[in-house]
């Protein structure tokens, strides 16, 4: 199979959208879906949106990109932020979903471009906020 990623387009409201989150901080998260051949936005989330609010937001049995502006504060008290991507490909999601996402993460993943950490989750337990709160310090 040639490789599948290279057909794979990044709609350009991808791109915008995640600039909003970095600069601007008008979202706390972004949730993307393979549609056909491009990589779309299916959900944006508030700044004021929570962790269980972007966590509900995932399908059960379907897989996902997303990113997450996570604000922490350190050990000497000063206020951060890390922007993870979350590759969302959960056990009960169908062998040929979890394969086109996966050949695809690296592509869009550059797409977007300010990443700071990246998680892989197969299901709820491997994403949860302690997590993410060790992986940010």
């Amino acid at each position: 199979m040639a490789n599948a990623a290279s057909g794979m387009a990044v709609e350009d409201e991808c791109k915008l959208k995640f600039l909003e989150l970095k600069s601007k901080r008008n979202y706390r998260f972004i949730v993307f879906r393979i549609d056909g051949q491009q990589v779309v936005v299916e959900k944006l989330g508030k700044p004021d949106e929570t962790y269980d609010d972007f966590t509900a937001s995932l399908p059960a049995d379907e897989c996902r990109y997303a990113v997450f502006d996570f604000d922490f504060t350190t050990a000497e008290n000063c206020q951060k932020s890390k922007i993870f991507f979350i590759a969302w490909s959960p056990d009960s999601s169908r062998v040929r979903m979890k394969m086109v996402y996966a050949s695809s993460k690296d592509r869009f993943k550059r797409e977007l471009d300010g990443i700071q950490v990246e998680l892989q989750a197969t299901d709820p337990s491997e994403m949860s906020f302690d997590i993410i709160k060790s992986r940010a310090l």
